[in-house]
């Protein structure tokens, strides 16, 4: 079997001190809930078992190419294999691996499957048309963002995640749990929610719900570059029920961060407009006066007023990134 990355894990794998204690507490007070075989705990894999809910997230064209996220030990693969070309499944765990191979070697579905063993914030992606995964939950935002930088774009992912982070995936502007993973997630694509999921069909149970969300990448993706969008969602949202311009002006650094940008803009551009001794405090006041979002909340902000504002800000030169 290939290998996505070397065997070496990084601190994102390894729980800390406290984690271990909770994850001990949590095995005693649940008797048979840890899986002694598999390290479903160190890499917060949860083995779904309920054969109807894998069919249902299995809903595939006879052409579609797979990729597969965190197979465990494949009673999700094997549905997929029933209706897809091919399955390619990244897997961490070099045992589950294991065990998903040896479950499928002499059947008419080994040919279709494909299993690396690595990390798939690391791994060099093949194409595919579908993306399916029972997500650890440790790398719910990794697999999120990892997919909408793919390229080239994919059809449709069906990501199963805790019930409130995939809450937070679909979120609507105004509502208590819009924030800026909603907005970063919702620029870039469709984001719609499927069904939910009980905690007692996995093995071991998680402590919480989960829920299965259908992404879809826009296509053609907007021409607007993550990183300045993800600023200025990052300075909005760390105080999304006050105004955008107390997020601007009261939190330490955002002024100063800004006008260091400005300079560079500058510097790199060779703007003729730029001045030496420009007020980045009456800059940020003219935007938010021109547009009329100083007074506005974030919460209360959706995509085309978040992108608005970010187009003020680049028209003067003032960049987040």
């Amino acid at each position: 079997m290939p290998r996505a990355t070397s065997e070496r894990f990084s601190r994102a794998h390894i729980k800390s001190a406290k984690q271990e204690k909770a994850s001990k507490q949590t095995s005693t007070s649940v008797g048979s809930s840890s899986n002694p075989i598999f390290n479903t705990d160190r890499f917060g894999q949860h083995i779904l078992k309920n054969p109807q809910i894998a069919q249902d997230i299995a809903n595939l064209k006879p052409t579609d190419k797979v990729l597969e996220v965190g197979p465990g030990t494949g009673n999700l693969t094997v549905r997929i294999l029933e209706k897809a070309k091919q399955c390619v499944a990244i897997e961490m765990d070099p045992r589950m691996a294991a065990e998903l191979t040896k479950r499928v070697q002499g059947t008419p579905e080994q040919r279709k499957l494909e299993v690396m063993i690595g990390d798939f914030a690391k791994a060099d992606l093949p194409y595919f048309d579908v993306c399916i995964s029972n997500t650890p939950y440790q790398i719910s935002s990794v697999i999120i963002f990892r997919l909408l930088s793919h390229r080239p774009l994919f059809r449709c992912a069906i990501l199963m995640f805790q019930r409130e982070f995939a809450q937070r995936l679909v979120a609507r502007p105004g509502t208590n749990l819009w924030s800026r993973l909603s907005a970063n997630v919702q620029l870039y694509a469709k984001v719609d929610n499927i069904r939910q999921v009980d905690r007692n069909n996995f093995r071991p149970p998680p402590q919480v719900d989960s829920s299965v969300i259908r992404l879809v990448p826009l296509d053609p993706p907007p021409p607007v570059k993550f990183e300045e969008f993800d600023g200025l969602t990052r300075i909005v949202f760390s105080r999304r029920n006050k105004t955008i311009r107390s997020s601007f002006f009261n939190a330490k650094g955002v002024v100063e961060m800004l006008d260091k940008n400005y300079k560079t803009w500058c510097s790199e551009t060779d703007t003729v407009h730029c001045s030496r001794r420009h007020d980045m405090k009456k800059y940020i006041d003219e935007i938010f006066e021109e547009t009329g979002y100083g007074e506005e909340r974030a919460a209360k902000l959706d995509i085309n007023d978040l992108l608005k504002l970010l187009m003020a800000f680049h028209d003067r030169g003032i960049h987040f990134s």
